[in-house]
Parts: structure tokens; C-alpha cells; sequence
């Protein structure tokens, strides 16, 4: 099975040199790949409008999630086998924050019922999803690859988020006040807490959230702040302007929520 496995990755591992950040091919990419989430999301949420079944938003988010995973399968066994010669870096453990919607769509089924819990998850997403979505491709050199699938897998991930973000506003699934952004908070803190753990487990060799402890934050001007008044203050305001970013895309979305929630 392994050598199957490795034999399709070798097949799709095409290089060739990794598109530059505000490339053409990265702002078409970008732009295209906006305009069609933003379609896709408008038209399937009236879709579901239609629908005599509330589940049937539970089902696209499901369906996005399981997108995701399948994707990050491909990319984790890409990395193992063909960049990193069957040796795991922990660089790359799919613990980010534009990776909680893969998590969290896979588990939404299982609170269907249970629906204030839902809705503060749908704001999670919807929050957070557009703002790592966003950002993402805005500053893209991390999704830049020279192997042309881990590319494309990187920038079609986040513009997945994107749709996932507005299908949940123009459905109506979300929160829209900041009492439903407030509640979000606590599931960010339990996810960059997790994160704390896998990287001082890993020693550092994880970067989750990008507030791991054992060396300045890496992300741009947080690591000049960190450089200059401690890590401690670096990733302090990383997180606060995480937040604020957060609290920017509700606010946005709550002018394109005019749905119901079901």
C-alpha cells in the first residue's frame, strides 16, 4: 500500500519554480477563486433556503470539511514521502488557525441539536475562517511552493474558508452581535492553548498559531515588536489583532447576514 501511495505522489510531485507573491498567476488565482466562493456561497445558501431540512447547511459544511481533509491528507503524505525523505516535520502538523474549519466542520453533525453551541461554532468559522482566509492570500509566500499541488492545495484551501465564511453569513447560521463574537473567544483560547502544548511538546520544532515560546514570533511586524520588547509582548499583540481582525470580518458579515438561522 505504501508504495502505491508513494508511487501516485511521485507522479504528481510536478516542480517547477514557485510563483512569486502578487504574481499574475497568484492574483488571478486569488481573485477568480473570491469571486467564485463568493457565487458558490450566495447561490447554494438560497438553495438551502429552499430546503425543507435544516441539516442540509450542516451538510455542506460537512462536505467542505471533508474537502479539507482529504486535501491535508494528500499534502501531509506529499511532505512525508517526497520533501522531507519519510521524516515528519512538525512545521507543517495541521494545527493552524486556518485549519480549525477543517476540524470543526467534520464535527459539526455531531452538535445538530444542540443549537447555541452551533451557532457560536458557525461564528467561529465565519469570523475567523474569512479572516485567515483573507490574510492568507493577501500574504501568500507561505502557500508558494515549487511543487505546483502544494500551491494550488495552499491557495484553494483559504479560498474554501472564504466560502465557507459566507455561506454561513448569507445563511443566516451566525451570530450577529458582539455578545455572538464575545462567545467566540473562549473556543480561540482553547485552540491557541492546544496549540502552547503541541509546541512545547515538539520543543519548538512547531510553530502552532505562531506563539510558540522558544523563539521570537515569526509572523511580520509581531516579530519586530518581539525583537524589541519580548517575545511575551510580540505574541500579546499578535493576539490581540488577531482578535480585532476577528471582530472586523463580524461586523462584515453581519451586513451580508440577512438569512434565518435553521
Amino acid at each position: 500500500m505504501s508504495l502505491f501511495i508513494i508511487d501516485l505522489l511521485q507522479k504528481t510531485a510536478w516542480y517547477a519554480d514557485a510563483p512569486k507573491p502578487y504574481s499574475a498567476f497568484h492574483i488571478i488565482f486569488s481573485v477568480t477563486g473570491i469571486i467564485a466562493a463568493a457565487g458558490a456561497a450566495y447561490g447554494l445558501s438560497r438553495l438551502s433556503a429552499r430546503k425543507s431540512s435544516g441539516n442540509f447547511h450542516l451538510r455542506i459544511l460537512f462536505l467542505c470539511g471533508l474537502i479539507l481533509a482529504l486535501g491535508e491528507a494528500y499534502k501531509q503524505l506529499f511532505l512525508y514521502y517526497i520533501v522531507d525523505g519519510g521524516r515528519y516535520d512538525w512545521w507543517y502538523f495541521p494545527f493552524q488557525l486556518c485549519s480549525m474549519p477543517m476540524y470543526l466542520c467534520l464535527l459539526l453533525p455531531l452538535f445538530s441539536g444542540q443549537t447555541v453551541f452551533r451557532r457560536i461554532v458557525c461564528t467561529f468559522l465565519q469570523d475567523f475562517g474569512l479572516l485567515g482566509g483573507i490574510m492568507a492570500l493577501a500574504e501568500p509566500s507561505g502557500l508558494l511552493h515549487p511543487y505546483w499541488l502544494l500551491t494550488v492545495h495552499g491557495l484553494l484551501w483559504h479560498v474554501i474558508l472564504i466560502f465557507i465564511s459566507l455561506f454561513i453569513s448569507f445563511s443566516g447560521l451566525s451570530g450577529r452581535t458582539g455578545k455572538d463574537f464575545a462567545q467566540t473567544l473562549p473556543l480561540l483560547a482553547l485552540f491557541c492553548g492546544i496549540a502552547t502544548v503541541i509546541n512545547i511538546a515538539t520543543r519548538g520544532a512547531a510553530d502552532m498559531f505562531y506563539i510558540s515560546p522558544y523563539y521570537p514570533i515569526t509572523q511580520v511586524v509581531f516579530h519586530s515588536i518581539a525583537l524589541r520588547f519580548g517575545n511575551a509582548a510580540g505574541i500579546g499583540a499578535y493576539l490581540a489583532c488577531l482578535c480585532a481582525g476577528g471582530w472586523l470580518c463580524h461586523r462584515l458579515a453581519g451586513i451580508l447576514n440577512t438569512g434565518q438561522y435553521k
